[in-house]
């Protein structure tokens, strides 16, 4: 950033770090560059994170900026959580520390209070007022995850009356293609309550190619556009999975059933028919509005029994005589996308566990994907390939998902992780998909691979929704989109409507149309916001369940470093944690130009190192766990 002007005014968006301090971004107008200032404790206090703000800038001579005289523009945030404190009898409410570094008066008309009390308040013109007191034996963590990142926790009775209106539409045929005599099946967790997703296989002709059959829940036929149910959808724009609660994008009595593909029951729903080659290609799409009836419900843990071992379990008997075609369609994507390179994108992960009557954390256990995980992937990737390709063959505006190439600094960085691992990456200055499906190969099985995946996803960094058609780096995919969960994305929901327009005859469309960018920022801010609430919840969980292991030992990898210390995650849990760089024997230690390396004057650690570290202690409600080296 240039520092030549200085001080200068600017306008930008306040962030505040748990320790009382804050930074105010600025994002420079048609630029990637983005100014980060600082902002001391004092003159954060009357702010909460996310407040817009106007504010003076001023570099220092070694280029760092700070901020001062900030005037608040725009509040973003509606409602705050906190604890109760009382300061000569009067209620003050201590506000989440990522939220305000400043304790606030409560007003809470009427409502008794007491000091420890956790409560959830809204923001009404620069007071805090009381909403509701998280009752004893709820999940505070829940609560405060919810209100810091302003997701929505319930809906209005207007939307839960429409989602029950929305009941009454049949689920008839009319002109729709008729699939219910065809043998279908959804593979899903058996806690799953909103199934969007069926397959059906048609078994190869004398051509050899066989037809996959991806039919998605039909949402857009009972959520209309102007309705106060579309436009809740749409301000949530995903659902939000918190470990043990989940926010749902849409009603459950209207996703939980009636729109779920239900065993047995007749569902409306958007069909493509892929047509695929003995060499895995796709070499024809059709799209169509059809009704099927599911078959049978199987998990993921028993198709992966057959898939590995040839067992047909019980609900599997319906279908057993298409689930070796269901094998093959899988087989041949799986060559088809090794042919062009990319990684795949079932992974390890860290789930939590709870106990059914207390509801209390019980567990942290680490789940692999299955073969019927990446079976699943396959045809959930190809459905959507597929569908961005007849889109823009037709000239049709589509909520694309771009994943751009990482630029060759990414690239040099997990260059350098993976040999410090024992992996020879080689990628040179610019990453290929074949060459990232090479490294991708390397990795798998091994005792690193959480840590070098965890790493990889950074260094390739987020895709994005767009309406300007482009490439998917990390699936190596010319053209692609997201039209498989339209129960729980609104980007789905919004390509159904575009495919059903057309089906129906609509050709108004425009390309690559203002209005659908719009709703792609809008759903890109959305889902940043969910992710971040995710790992919060992730983290806090982890710190409350490392609370119990204490003065424990584990085998871990470095993972990130930084100017503060190592971060480190512990081998096959998943768990990540912290190495306070004062803490590191041989110091001062400082971080290298790319914070590749945290470099003493004795010893150097490195990304991507291995090494032991003891449980020092943690805090729930700053998600961290501080460990120390062990040895």
């Amino acid at each position: 950033m240039d520092t030549s002007v200085s001080p200068r005014t600017v306008t930008g968006r306040l962030d505040v770090h748990p320790r009382g301090f804050g930074f105010l971004t600025v994002q420079t107008p048609g630029s990637a560059e983005v100014l980060s200032a600082f902002v001391p404790p004092p003159d954060l206090n009357p702010y909460f994170a996310g407040d817009i703000v106007t504010a003076t800038v001023t570099a220092a001579a070694d280029g760092r900026w700070s901020a001062s005289q900030l005037s608040l523009v725009e509040r973003t945030r509606a409602r705050v959580y906190g604890e109760v404190v009382l300061r000569k009898g009067a209620p003050l409410l201590r506000v989440d520390r990522e939220v305000a570094n400043a304790d606030w008066a409560l007003e809470v008309g009427g409502t008794p209070v007491q000091a420890g009390d956790a409560v959830v308040a809204r923001i009404d013109e620069g007071k805090v007022v009381l909403l509701y007191r998280v009752e004893a034996g709820e999940d505070r963590s829940l609560e405060r995850v919810i209100a810091r990142h302003g997701l929505r926790k319930d809906f209005v009775s207007e939307v839960v009356d429409e989602a029950r209106g929305a009941r009454a539409v049949p689920h008839a045929r009319g002109a729709r293609r008729d699939l219910r005599d065809v043998p279908t099946v959804t593979v899903d967790a058996p806690s799953t309550r909103d199934i969007d997703d069926a397959i059906s296989v048609l078994p190869a002709g004398p051509d050899g190619a066989l037809r996959l059959l991806v039919s998605i829940a039909d949402v857009g036929e009972y959520v209309k556009q102007g309705t106060a149910l579309d436009d809740e959808a749409r301000e949530r724009a995903t659902s939000v999975y918190l470990a043990g609660r989940v926010l749902p994008m849409l009603p459950e009595e209207l996703s939980s059933h009636w729109l779920s593909l239900v065993q047995g029951e007749e569902r409306l729903c958007l069909t493509v028919e892929l047509r695929i080659d003995p060499q895995g290609r796709v070499t024809a799409a059709d799209v169509y509005e059809s009704i099927i009836r599911s078959w049978a419900r199987l998990n993921y843990d028993e198709v992966a029994a057959f898939l590995d071992r040839g067992e047909v379990s019980e609900p599997m008997a319906p279908v057993r005589d298409v689930m070796p075609w269901f094998r093959l369609a899988a087989a041949r994507l799986a060559v088809a996308r090794a042919a062009r390179g990319g990684m795949e994108f079932a992974r390890d992960e860290a789930r939590f566990t709870f106990d059914q009557a207390t509801g209390e954390l019980s567990g942290l256990v680490s789940e692999k994907p299955t073969s019927a995980h990446t079976m699943i992937e396959r045809f959930m990737v190809a459905a959507n390939e597929s569908i961005a390709g007849w889109l823009l063959a037709r000239g049709l505006p589509g909520v694309y998902r771009v994943h751009e190439q990482p630029d060759p600094l990414r690239v040099a960085d997990l260059n350098a992780f993976a040999e410090t691992s024992g992996f020879a990456a080689g990628f040179g200055r610019e990453l290929t998909p074949l060459a990232l499906a090479a490294f991708d190969r390397q990795i798998a099985g091994a005792v690193a691979e959480p840590a070098l995946r965890s790493v990889l996803r950074r260094s390739l960094g987020p895709s994005r929704y767009t309406v300007k058609p482009g490439p998917h780096f990390g699936l190596a995919a010319p053209l692609y989109l997201h039209f498989t969960s339209p129960i729980r994305r609104y980007a789905d929901l919004a390509v159904h409507r575009t495919l059903k327009g057309y089906l129906r005859g609509r050709r108004d469309f425009v390309d690559q149309d203002p209005e659908v960018e719009t709703l792609a920022v809008h759903i890109n801010a959305k889902a940043r916001a969910a992710n971040r609430a995710e790992n919060d919840r992730h983290r806090e969980l982890e710190a409350r369940w490392m609370a119990g292991h204490v003065g424990k030992q584990f085998p871990a990898r470095v993972t990130r470093v930084r100017p503060f210390g190592l971060v480190v995650q512990l081998d096959g849990m998943l768990v990540e944690g912290v190495v306070p760089a004062d803490a590191l024997p041989g110091g001062p230690f400082r971080p290298d130009a790319r914070e590749l390396s945290l470099v003493g004057k004795e010893r150097t650690f490195t990304v991507g190192m291995p090494v032991t570290v003891k449980v020092a202690s943690t805090d729930e409600q700053l998600g961290r766990i501080e460990l120390s080296l062990a040895g």
